[in-house]
């Protein structure tokens, strides 16, 4: 295709310059829509031409050209008569020769131009022939980047305009059937100029390539060399690195590659030099390259390594010096999913010998992690802050201790728990026969080796049995002795927590550990403080049994303590007290109830009065704090009551149902004090069950007269616990309180629908969500009532308009609800069922039901169609598609011939120019095809392919969405 003129590209030039200038954000907007209309339109074929063409054009206008070329080669190639494609193509081939030297972006673009051209151009044959003669030898890099980068288009070929066997047998053509020349192409440029071997461009190439090339074929070439050799070379050590271990990955079907490994292992193990040169060296980038070399042989060959421990034992001892020299603790992470899967393996019994073999090394490993545990000290650094005001390394060394804590468990797993934590052990001992005299109140030397094993200890505890019996007896009583340093205290106790199931079995050891932990409340150290709340909450789950008759003293040292605790530490410890109370005789759990929350009622009635004429948001934020205690002791407190007797529980929530109600009452607008009164009469509900009968009146006045006042999400997340709780069919719940359930439903959902009339779903996001939410379980528990109500109608229509919204997740809701409600025009709907006797396959469904169905789907069927379609080519985010044609599968199985009819006018008004000329018509017929033969699944596929492939054509919702665009909701009932 011949340049066109340079006429016409001044706009583009100077929206260009828009975008890149200093310009006021509404001048940018236009310019980007300008360019984006642009890219789009079929001119944009020859400007493009004219721009990589003019010899003035300004670089960053020739990458624009380049990427917009790519784009119409790949989403646009319908714009060009059949006949043009070989035109187009020389012209690439054009502009590619005259960038062959760079600018290397550009390069790339055009690179991508030709590929995706390659793909698409059937009748194109001897591809890399072609090029070649194009290009010429003169241009190793260029032909070697349109090497690498055909491979990788072909892979990502479904966004080309192919239908699948299309795609398979260009695919065949381009890849498999030229391997091997590509082979033979790349080991003559590996023996060419002794520069050519270390070349990025070549490793990049053979990486790409090692798709179709077999593994043994490179290994048993000089491009294995080339390979090696690149990693002495500075510039060409990255791609080295990532080829080398690309070819690690192609040998990871051991049986299949035994004599390939046999090759590659000896060279990989001369490679263990480098580890101690790169390591005093201080290349840091090199020593992980290194690293991730043994570390990906060592995933490739794992079964090897377990099967011939002593043939492979010198690359797992590389593994583990990687991980003793890296002393900036940059490269170790690299290592960890091999011990891993090391672990998996040998702990099998048919690998025990390598399990013997390799315990050695695994016992120096946890050595090794312990050390890489501790601290950094830097000279001078102030304890306060040992990182001197780097958070993110700080964050980063966070996180990497308790990957390296995996890595301990991993351990224990093969040399077993108690070596392990005798390792720790041994390490605390050590230092407090060395430094232990010397700690005083306000110097403890050398924490840095006390705080790593005691870290350890936490990281392994998951790991120990409670009915442990060598080291825990003896470390534990050292424990609650640490010195009283900050990150020791810390780490002390946050050990302690690890091991309350253990504490539960040897009572002899909670109590000083439990005054220990307590001792930490009053420490002056936050993170000491917010460790001790943690501690306490495992101390209260595990081990309450043992604390059943401290209810008293515990309350007055829950009393003293609360309000000067951060909000996650109130809930912590809360939750450990009400475990304890939990724990407690029947007769005593109504008295220790309300021993511990009456106290909260007050400070929560205070705050709520304070809160009423407050300016600002603390005293509302302290309202919701206490309801969240109260709701984690009705969370954690459920005697078990049998239905004849009074349930002491329920008796105290009874008390506070009219606190909590006025309160609702009273804060209509604030959101986390409505979430934490409702969250607080759901658990009510699903912690005490049909047990709440008594209450359940009431409750549900509040949830609806709540809902109707504040239009709040949450008051249907609360209704949602009533429905199913007492549904159809629950045990000790009759029919007329079931049918009662079933009528608050209605009323919940005609608020819902009134409120939907009043706003547009962009208002109602949260509201919607738990609509349909709750919706999804109204079908499941009462679908005989729902589906031949007349609000059926009216929440299908309003969930239409839910559909224009593009949040994941009231969409996803939504889509849900959909499915569930359609399936219930089939035989078999999406819920379980458990009252047909075993082994029945009679239809679970009945008629009538499947009817109903029918009848919504035929009248609001075509505008469902239609919005399900428009939002999968515009609107829907990603994770919503899939669901989204779940929707159209069923309206198929439901009624396919209706359904294709609805799809065939939707197609009909989408934008002029938006798809391709017969598209519409051949996806039709394709569809026609698959529903005759009943096979719609298959239909499903090929809208999904239509929708993706629109939606890549056009990103964004183009102008004239006309009939397209959703109507507003209207409910008028």
């Amino acid at each position: 295709m011949a340049p066109g003129s340079a006429d016409g590209l001044e706009p583009i030039l100077t929206a260009l310059a828009t975008m890149q200038g200093n310009f006021e954000r509404t001048q940018k907007s236009q310019a980007h829509g300008y360019l984006e209309n642009f890219q789009k339109s079929p001119e944009a074929w020859t400007k493009t031409h004219s721009l990589l063409s003019s010899p003035t054009t300004a670089i960053e206008a020739k990458l624009f050209a380049a990427t917009t070329l790519k784009g119409k080669i790949t989403y646009d190639l319908d714009q060009l008569p059949r006949d043009s494609l070989p035109s187009l193509r020389d012209s690439v081939l054009d502009l590619l020769l005259s960038f062959r030297e760079g600018p290397r972006p550009i390069r790339t673009q055009l690179c991508v131009c030709l590929a995706n051209l390659a793909i698409q151009m059937l009748e194109w044959k001897d591809v890399l022939g072609h090029v070649g003669s194009k290009i010429g030898t003169g241009a190793g890099d260029c032909l070697l980047e349109f090497l690498r980068i055909l491979p990788e288009e072909v892979t990502e070929g479904r966004k080309i305009n192919l239908t699948e066997d299309e795609l398979a047998s260009r695919t065949k053509y381009l890849l498999e059937n030229n391997a091997n020349q590509v082979l033979t192409l790349l080991i003559q440029y590996s023996r060419a100029p002794a520069t050519a071997a270390s070349n990025p461009r070549l490793l990049e190439c053979i990486s790409s390539w090692l798709r179709e090339i077999p593994v043994a074929d490179v290994v048993n070439s000089s491009l294995f060399e080339a390979i090696l050799d690149g990693l002495s070379n500075y510039e060409s050590f990255e791609p080295a690195v990532d080829c080398l271990c690309t070819v690690l990955r192609d040998t990871r079907e051991v049986d299949e590659c035994v004599d390939v490994i046999r090759a590659i292992y000896p060279r990989i193990l001369s490679l263990r030099p480098n580890i101690a040169d790169f390591a005093f060296g201080g290349d840091l980038e090199a020593y992980k390259g290194l690293t991730r070399i043994f570390a990906e042989a060592g995933e490739a060959w794992v079964v090897m390594i377990a099967r011939f421990p002593a043939d492979f034992r010198g690359l797992v001892e590389c593994i583990l010096e990687c991980c003793r020299r890296d002393q900036a603790r940059d490269a170790i992470a690299l290592t960890f999913l091999f011990w891993y899967e090391f672990k998996q393996i040998i702990t099998l019994d048919k690998y025990k010998e390598a399990r013997l073999h390799y315990a050695e090394i695994f016992s120096q490993l946890v050595d090794v992690m312990i050390k890489h545990l501790e601290y950094p000290n830097p000279d001078g650094a102030d304890e306060a802050d040992l990182f001197i005001g780097d958070r993110e390394q700080e964050e980063k060394f966070r996180e990497f201790r308790h990957q390296m804590g995996d890595v301990l468990k991993d351990c224990c797993d093969v040399i077993t728990v108690t070596e392990c934590l005798g390792k720790a052990f041994q390490l605390i001992q050590t230092w407090i026969k060395s430094y232990g005299s010397q700690a005083t109140s306000t110097s403890v030397p050398h924490w840095h080796e006390l705080e790593a094993p005691l870290f350890s200890m936490r990281a392994m505890g998951r790991m120990v049995s409670p009915e442990e019996g060598v080291i825990l007896h003896q470390v534990i009583p050292l424990i609650v002795q640490i010195p009283d340093h900050e990150k020791l205290r810390f780490q002390a106790i946050m050990a302690l927590a690890r091991y309350t199931d253990w504490t539960a079995q040897h009572p002899e050891f909670l109590q000083p550990q439990l005054n220990f932990v307590i001792a930490g409340f009053s420490h002056d150290s936050k993170e000491v403080v917010r460790a001790a709340a943690l501690a306490f909450k495992f101390f209260g789950t595990d081990c309450r049994k043992l604390l059943e008759n401290h209810v008293t003293e515990l309350h007055s040292f829950y009393e003293s303590i609360l309000d000067s605790l951060p909000p996650v530490s109130q809930e912590e410890i809360t939750e450990g007290v009400a475990c304890i109370i939990s724990a407690q005789e029947l007769s005593k759990v109504y008295d220790a109830f309300k021993l511990y929350c009456d106290p909260i009622i007050k400070r929560l009635m205070s705050r709520a009065n304070e809160a009423r004429t407050a300016q600002d948001d603390a005293p509302r934020l302290a309202v919701a704090d206490y309801l969240q205690l109260l709701t984690i002791f009705v969370q954690n407190i459920q005697p078990y009551v049998s239905p004849q007797e009074e349930n002491p529980a329920v008796k105290y929530c009874q008390e506070i149902l009219p606190v909590l109600s006025a309160i609702a009452e009273n804060f209509t607008n604030s959101t986390p004090i409505l979430e934490r009164v409702c969250r607080c009469w759901r658990y009510m509900v699903l912690s005490y069950r049909t047990a709440i009968l008594p209450l359940l009146p009431n409750l549900a006045q509040q949830l609806a007269s709540g809902f109707e006042n504040s239009r709040q999400g949450c008051f249907l997340w609360a209704t949602d616990s009533v429905l199913r709780e007492f549904a159809v069919g629950a045990e000790f719940v009759d029919a007329a309180t079931s049918q009662a359930i079933y009528s608050f439903f209605e009323q919940q959902a005609l608020a819902f629908l009134r409120i939907m009339n009043d706003l547009p779903p962009d208002d109602l996001p949260d509201v919607i969500e738990d609509f349909f939410r709750l919706l999804i379980d109204a079908l499941i528990y009462y679908h005989q009532q729902l589906l031949v109500s007349p609000v059926c109608q009216h929440i299908l229509s309003a969930s239409l308009s839910a559909l224009t919204l593009q949040q994941d997740a009231p969409l996803t809701a939504t889509l849900h609800y959909l499915r569930d409600l359609l399936s219930y025009g089939t035989d078999h709907p999406n819920s379980s069922n458990f009252d047909n006797d075993h082994g029945s396959r009679t239809p679970r469904n009945p008629p009538q039901l499947q009817q109903a169905v029918r009848q919504l789907v035929v009248a609001q069927g075509e505008p469902l169609v239609q919005r399900i379609l428009t939002g999968m080519m515009f609107s829907f985010p990603r994770d919503c598609l899939q669901d989204a044609s779940g929707v159209l599968l069923a309206l198929f199985q439901i009624l396919p011939q209706e359904t294709a009819g609805w799809v065939k006018g939707t197609l009909a008004m989408l934008p002029v120019g938006s798809i391709r000329e017969g598209e519409a018509d051949r996806l039709m017929n394709a569809v026609g095809t698959k529903v005759q033969g009943g096979d719609f699944r298959k239909v499903r596929v090929l809208l999904q392919d239509f929708t993706m492939s629109y939606r890549r054509r056009n990103v964004a919702p183009r102008e004239g969405l006309g009939r397209l665009e959703a109507t507003r909701f209207r409910f008028s009932g």
